[in-house]
């Protein structure tokens, strides 16, 4: 831990993510062996990140459609889901 990651959580703490972003959040960047402890943690969340991450534009059974974000979302050439802005400009 460093002074720059505290830093940076006081920020992301301004933009209000639900709790359960973050979580999903930290599994996305967290090295192996502080993957496996948050697996541990939270299992289940861990399982909605995997089945999230594998479905189109991260929609899995149960969710609703939000058209406007459907409509605003694309995927990469990576399969990473790309979601526009208002404030984007399109080509």
């Amino acid at each position: 831990m460093s002074l720059h990651g505290y830093m940076t959580s006081q920020a992301l703490i301004l933009l209000d993510p639900p709790f359960y972003a973050l979580i999903m959040a930290a599994m996305r960047k967290a090295d192996t062996d502080n993957a496996i402890k948050l697996r541990q943690a939270w299992p289940d969340v861990w399982t909605e990140l995997e089945a999230r991450y594998n479905a189109p534009l991260g929609m899995i059974d149960g969710d609703r459609e939000d058209p406007e974000i459907v409509a605003r979302s694309s995927v990469d050439a990576s399969g990473k889901v790309m979601v526009r802005t208002n404030n984007d400009v399109l080509p």
